[in-house]
């Protein structure tokens, strides 16, 4: 379970930010909590809310590239690719810099930092905790030798194969592809998302495709799915996956024609017949329904991490609950699966605790977030999301005659 990340630096975001999910034992949460094997208390859910343009997708994508880092950074880059990583526009020439921290099934508790350019890593190390942190590897560019000084400690991996490391890649990543079994263990966190550094991905015939293919290679999920749609009040009986010729695109080989999954809908009318309906005829809520579940149930299936931008988007507000409350249920989240969101529906701050939320604002150009918890006065039975709504905590649009008067 992920117990904190944190960033300097990084897209609108200059100063260090912390998005936390450990509660204290006095925090009496409304729900979304678990005890980890470790003992801690840790949240299940947390929301980020603020107004358009304030930075909450930016608050999320640091988490994103961090795992894609570790995971990812050796076979998804070639040699001489830059780092996808983007330091503030104010800061271009400062290096960025990354944290988390968590545990495994086991309880062991990891910690891991690195510091890069889009150019180079500078600095990255692992760290495990016993009776306290000590270091698995570090690695630190030297500048006069332009190599890498690398210290290992029960880390295992060959020091003239670690010496080979890419500037562009994590030791992590690179480990994991000579069979190192802490490199390994640690790049097989299930992480679920629907944003990257470009942004979120947009709900389009892709996300269709991408969503039917993986429910097509998964019955017992594809069957949770379609109980989950029908219980949902969206008019559908059932849903069908079935595989569709796609013609080449123009200007490829007329051979080139592949297939593809995509549902159907199916209805039933009042005097009881059957109609299936093409997803692209379905309404939108219902299309984003589908893609979110694709999403989602995965990591509740393994005890991952769902990251999802603009969670919401399409759907209305009452469905916020019901798709919530999946990693609430200890049915349905057996293995300590967490959500991380951003969204606008201020429904949503009245199911959680204060601890569980986070507010993001910008100011000239600058990002900040901060958890409600940490704001004096906040009591936990208060009516969050009537005090957000009124602009008692900040983090609201400013919009019209209220922008202007607040200009210098």
């Amino acid at each position: 379970m992920l117990h904190f990340y944190a960033f300097t630096n990084v897209q609108s975001f200059l100063e260090r930010t912390e998005v936390s999910l450990r509660l204290t034992e006095k925090a009496s949460a409304r729900g979304w909590v678990q005890t980890a094997p470790s003992g801690l208390r840790i949240s299940t859910a947390i929301a980020a809310l603020g107004a358009n343009g304030a930075g909450k997708t930016s608050l999320l994508k640091p988490l994103a590239f961090l795992i894609w880092f570790v995971r990812g950074s050796f076979t998804g880059l070639k040699p001489e690719q830059p780092i996808p990583v983007f330091a503030h526009f104010g800061k271009k020439d400062v290096p960025s810099e990354f944290e988390a921290e968590g545990e495994d099934s086991d309880g062991v508790v990891w910690r891991y930092v690195v510091r890069m350019t889009a150019k180079q890593v500078l600095h990255e190390a692992l760290y495990r905790k016993k009776e306290r942190f000590s270091y698995v590897f570090v690695r630190d560019w030297d500048e006069a030798t332009r190599t890498y000084v690398i210290k290992q400690q029960d880390f295992g991996f060959n020091p003239t194969e670690a010496s080979k490391v890419r500037p562009n890649a994590s030791l992590i990543a690179t480990a994991a592809q000579y069979g190192i079994e802490v490199a390994k263990h640690l790049t097989e966190q299930t992480l679920c998302t629907n944003v990257d550094s470009s942004g979120r991905h947009s709900l389009d015939h892709n996300a269709l495709f991408g969503a039917a293919d993986f429910f097509a290679q998964d019955a017992e999920l594809k069957e949770q799915m379609k109980d989950l749609l029908s219980s949902w009040d969206m008019g559908l009986k059932d849903i069908k996956l079935r595989e569709i010729d796609v013609k080449p695109k123009v200007g490829a080989p007329p051979d080139a024609e592949s297939k593809v999954w995509y549902p159907w809908g199916i209805h039933t009318s009042r005097n009881g017949e059957t109609h299936e309906v093409p997803f692209f005829q379905e309404s939108t809520g219902t299309q984003a329904a589908f893609v979110l579940l694709s999403e989602l149930l995965p990591a509740l299936a393994n005890g991952g991490i769902a990251l999802i931008d603009e969670f919401e988007n399409d759907l209305h507000p009452l469905m916020i609950e019901p798709i919530l409350s999946l990693f609430d249920n200890p049915n349905t989240n057996p293995h300590g699966a967490q959500i991380i969101l951003s969204c606008h529906s201020a429904e949503v701050l009245n199911l959680l605790h204060k601890a569980q939320i986070y507010l993001v604002e910008k100011d000239e150009c600058e990002s900040r977030a901060w958890r409600l918890d940490t704001m004096q006065g906040v009591r936990s039975d208060d009516n969050f999301s009537a005090k957000y709504l009124s602009g008692a905590y900040g983090a609201i649009p400013r919009v019209g005659v209220e922008a202007r008067r607040r200009e210098p």
